[in-house]
């Protein structure tokens, strides 16, 4: 009877440990699929920034030209 016992244990052990690498493995997915989408979304966000500081900087320096002109005139 012990070893039907230890059979069913050791059985037991043996899919919780084999299901518990699917989980595992998906996890391991799922970042990788998060950490993409969260690289394109940084992405983006630095391609908006850069756009967003060259207009200011633009602005920027039509306002030096105008006020130049204005005080030397």
């Amino acid at each position: 009877m012990k070893k039907v016992f230890v059979l069913f244990a050791v059985a037991g052990l043996i899919m919780t440990t084999s299901c518990g690498k699917k989980e595992v493995e998906q996890t391991e997915e799922s970042m990788e699929t998060q950490i993409e989408e969260s690289e394109q979304v940084i992405e983006e966000s630095m391609d908006q920034l850069e756009e967003s500081v060259e207009d200011t900087l633009d602005s920027v320096e039509e306002t030096v030209e105008e006020l130049t002109e204005e005080v030397n005139g």
